[in-house]
């Protein structure tokens, strides 16, 4: 018989957890919980890490922690402070015992960890300090709060345009400590307000919501509000925590909870410690390109597979106000599905700055699906790193973002279809074996070869690695697109794919002519550029076509009227198409219609290994026998306004 647990700020963990004598805290709740019970947790702040030492063992026997129905439960990473001091003018300081952090004190421990390239010559640490929940910059000395000119040009150098988006009066409230054997000292400039006489708050716990043991398998975490953790920098070469996450794990579901300011990454469904954590900042013998292919191999002696690792659930999450990501993960990601998550305010913060930070970060994304996802406002919208396999980029809306999606080093086959790309730079390609489908680029987009770092892949769907090759650039699918010219400083289209060959048929005949010529192997194939599969698309504006593409239509001098309009609920795109737009139709692709790629030697094709068909739009309508170019069925000539979110 399965149990249900309850949890109350009115309860005590000396009671038995019923609905008539609930516990205090969810973590006595997670003590007692077995596989196929529920904790419901009732309205309050809970200032707890969360540490489940169970988990279920099914789909259909998990534990589930959940918000009581109507009710507002916040779990916090920080700590209330009251006893400030009034130091001179708006400074006020605090003198807390370290007693309070335990050992794990986010004030002495400095943002650290390989990638990480910003800031130089000084540290940032993990702690923050939140005014009625708005957090705070570091300051890099005290002096910092006390001159308002030293102030001002030293968060100018750490913040950036999207900044003054958030806030466009540019005030800011500064932090410094001094922290000693016994006690931590925290200064903060206040500006007009009393912190005694508001809510003030600092971070003392690494997470929220995070076992710390690994294989705790199975769990739900559903419509809560988590915030405010000490979460450290966490690229693919090291443990990654965040704020919430199954600490490499198997078939967790987080759903319906509102997850912000995290120091660094919110959700992680990434790697542990055991595969490797920051060697090449602490070792610095070798590259950390190095490090983390090890990792992969590393990972596979531990188990990393499908029957133990992966395949979570993340969905229907509001994600904000992170310092790195919202979602991360390398290896631990597999298999999962991540949808209808609304992300945004990633890494605009800009106290410290690496070459791992997005809305959502995967490494060994294997048959990844992230799809329905509103992401807008972030430093990068989507970055897949490394092993993007399988993965499918699949009816997302990205707008205002540095750059909406970048695709790196990997070899795929991965599929890009019906997104609205919205921002000024649309696409980072460096990447080959993709298929971009069916979606609407209002920017950029760039393509490069990485021919200095050979990167696995795989067996389809697994985590088998057979192999692992440079990026030469190309052997891409780009079908049925609507380009949208005009908006950035690079024209938008494919272009940068002039000098390709258009088949793969052409590209042996080439290699072989090459080789005719002066016999030899490797070094034919890096000077034959990889196909260009260009077909079917329609570019507005200043956008511009393969030179190798036969059926596509161009409209050069036409001004489409392109915006995304957003309201406080609704989201509209605005786009005004030329009057032939409708005519120019054609039958929807699926597996038999993509060229299978070259290095991997595999198939596009669902997870599951069936065939896929592209047979629904952006808004998941029905695909007729011939669709249009662009994510929308409902797309027409003329005048468009439709609502996309």
């Amino acid at each position: 018989m399965n149990d249900t647990y309850y949890v109350s700020k009115n309860g005590a963990d000396t009671n038995i957890g019923s609905k008539e004598a609930p516990f205090l805290t969810i973590n006595k709740a997670a003590k007692a919980a077995r596989p196929g019970d529920t904790i419901i947790v009732h309205e309050g702040v809970y200032r707890e890490w969360v540490k489940p030492e169970e988990g279920g063992l099914s789909n259909k026997r998990r534990i589930v922690y959940q918000a009581a129905e109507g009710e507002k439960v916040i779990i916090k990473g920080s700590e209330e402070v009251k006893n400030w001091e009034r130091v001179e003018g708006a400074v006020w300081k605090a003198v807390l015992p370290n007693t309070m952090f335990g050992d794990y004190n986010p004030f002495a421990k400095p943002v650290i960890g390989d990638w990480l390239t910003e800031p130089v010559g000084r540290s940032v640490h993990l702690g923050d300090v939140y005014l009625n929940g708005m957090s705070f910059y570091e300051a890099a000395a005290y002096e910092d709060l006390i001159n308002p000119v030293i102030r001002t040009e030293t968060l100018d150098h750490w913040t950036n345009q999207m900044t003054a988006i958030k806030n466009p009066a540019q005030t800011k409230y500064l932090w410094f400590a001094e922290v000693e054997e016994d006690t931590t000292t925290i200064y903060a400039d206040f500006h007009e307000f009393d912190p005694n006489q508001e809510l003030v708050e600092v971070n003392v716990r690494k997470c929220c919501f995070y076992p710390e043991r690994t294989g705790i398998n199975y769990i739900t975490v559903r419509g809560f509000e988590l915030a405010q953790a000490a979460t450290p920098w966490s690229p693919p070469t090291a443990d990654q925590p965040g704020l919430i996450g199954p600490n490499w794990s198997k078939g967790w579901v987080i759903e319906n909870n509102i997850i912000h300011d995290s120091k660094c990454s919110g959700i992680s469904i990434g790697k542990e410690a055991s595969t490797g954590n920051n060697f090449r900042t602490f070792r610095k013998d070798k590259p950390g390109y190095q490090y983390q292919l090890e990792s992969v191999f590393t990972a596979r002696k531990y188990g990393w597979s499908k029957e133990k690792i992966g395949s979570h659930i993340i969905r229907g999450n509001t994600i904000y106000d992170c310092g790195q990501n919202g979602i991360v993960g390398h290896l631990g990601c597999v298999f999962s599905e991540i949808y209808d998550n609304h992300i945004y305010n990633i890494a605009i913060k800009r106290e410290f700055y690496g070459h791992e930070i997005a809305g959502i970060k995967l490494h060994a994304a294997i048959d990844v699906k992230i799809s329905h996802n509103y992401i807008h406002h972030c430093s990068l919208g989507t970055w897949l790193d490394w092993q993007a396999q399988g993965t499918r980029v699949s009816k997302n809306l990205y707008h205002d973002n540095n750059r909406d999606l970048f695709i790196e080093v990997s070899h795929g086959p991965f599929l890009v279809d019906h997104n609205i790309l919205g921002s000024g730079y649309s696409l980072d390609n460096h990447a080959q074996g993709g298929a971009y489908v069916k979606n609407l680029f209002a920017g950029k987009t760039r393509l490069k070869k990485m021919l200095n770092r050979a990167t696995p892949y795989h067996a389809p769907h697994s985590t088998d690695v057979t192999g692992y090759a440079m990026v030469y650039g190309a052997d891409d699918r780009i079908y049925q697109n609507l380009f949208v010219g005009g908006y950035s400083d690079i024209p938008v289209g494919t272009y940068y794919y002039d000098g390709c060959t258009a088949s793969l048929e052409e590209y042996i005949n080439e290699v072989e002519n090459f080789n005719i010529k002066k016999p030899s192997d490797l070094n034919i194939f890096e000077n034959v550029e990889q196909p260009a599969y260009v077909s079917e698309n329609v570019y507005v504006g200043d956008a511009k076509p393969f030179n190798r593409e036969v059926d596509f239509l161009r409209y050069e001098n036409f001004d489409p009227e392109y915006s995304i309009e957003v309201s406080e609920a609704e989201v509209y795109l605005n786009i005004t198409l030329p009057e032939d737009y409708e005519d120019f139709s054609h039958a929807p692709h699926s597996t038999e219609t993509l060229p299978r790629v070259r290095i991997v030697d595999a198939e596009f094709e669902n997870p599951d290994g069936s065939p896929l068909i592209l047979d629904s739009d952006y808004l998941d309508a029905p695909v007729a026998e011939k669709t249009v170019s662009g994510p929308l069925e409902t797309l027409k000539a003329g005048k468009n306004r439709i609502r996309v979110w």
